[in-house]
């Protein structure tokens, strides 16, 4: 996609706006006018504006070009190479805190930027909170957020991340796992297949690999009472009960149509 033309420089502030929301619409941006507005707010300069708006029409996901993703409410920083926070699991955040409303202690399992342990810690105020995961690009990119609420980021692959101190103590441990079978992983949208880490994205043979491991291991660091939530799609949800019956967890499941998701919730007795 050529850059915009005439210069923005040499454009009144309504025609920028104009070339803007023409360019992404050529490129088949379908909200060309919303983005616009957002891309018109993170670039400071005409030369920056130009930069990012090539870089939304040759595919880069809006979120990494203006540098932020809005998750519940709240501005959370992405970067290149990390997952970018979905809006479905808002859903998840919500269902661990009506399960947990007074929880103290919450883990963000394979926390990406972050985005469900600073929505939790938000929503819940006071709490020592923790995240974990295994890419440095997603830890890096999660102790900016993370850190923004007085929180702990850890690297390293799943539990193993985790300070032994928090054994037993967890009342809500949120983890967002890659659920997307591999032989799927290339059916994805082009935002998510070719900017998102593997890593993030690849669940394995039934996209239940990480789930399992999860959730065998997930009561000897819950308190009593306390709860795991993983999303998952419908068809993998009787499997992921399974799952987290076989891990000692007393289950059920819920479901929004609204934004086709569902989530796994156990809890330790």
């Amino acid at each position: 996609m050529p850059p915009l033309s005439p210069s923005p420089s040499s454009l009144p502030s309504s025609s920028i706006r104009e070339a803007v929301v023409s360019a992404l619409r050529a490129a088949g941006c379908v909200f060309a006018e919303d983005e616009a507005e957002l891309i018109l707010a993170a670039a400071r300069t005409p030369e920056e504006l130009a930069a990012l708006v090539d870089l939304r029409v040759t595919g880069l996901p809006l979120e990494l070009v203006v540098g932020w993703a809005e998750f519940r409410g709240l501005r959370i920083a992405v970067e290149p190479g990390v997952f970018v926070p979905r809006r479905r699991t808002e859903f998840l955040v919500e269902q661990g805190l009506a399960q947990a409303p007074d929880a103290s202690v919450v883990v963000d399992l394979c926390c990406g930027s972050g985005a469900v342990g600073v929505a939790l810690a938000t929503a819940l105020g006071q709490v020592e909170l923790h995240a974990a995961d295994i890419d440095p690009a997603a830890v890096r990119c999660a102790r900016r957020n993370v850190g923004a609420v007085g929180g702990r980021v850890h690297e390293g692959d799943l539990f193993a991340a985790l300070p032994d101190e928090l054994r037993g103590r967890v009342d809500i441990l949120a983890a967002n796992v890659p659920y997307v079978p591999t032989g799927e992983v290339g059916l994805l949208p082009a935002e998510a297949r070719d900017h998102e880490p593997l890593v993030a994205l690849d669940g394995g043979a039934d996209g239940l690999d990480v789930l399992r491991r999860v959730a065998a291991e997930a009561s000897r660091w819950l308190a009593p009472g306390g709860c795991l939530l993983v999303e998952t799609s419908e068809r993998q949800a009787a499997s992921a009960v399974d799952a987290f019956t076989t891990g000692g967890l007393r289950v059920r499941l819920a479901a929004s149509e609204e934004l086709y998701t569902n989530v796994v919730i156990g809890v330790r007795p």
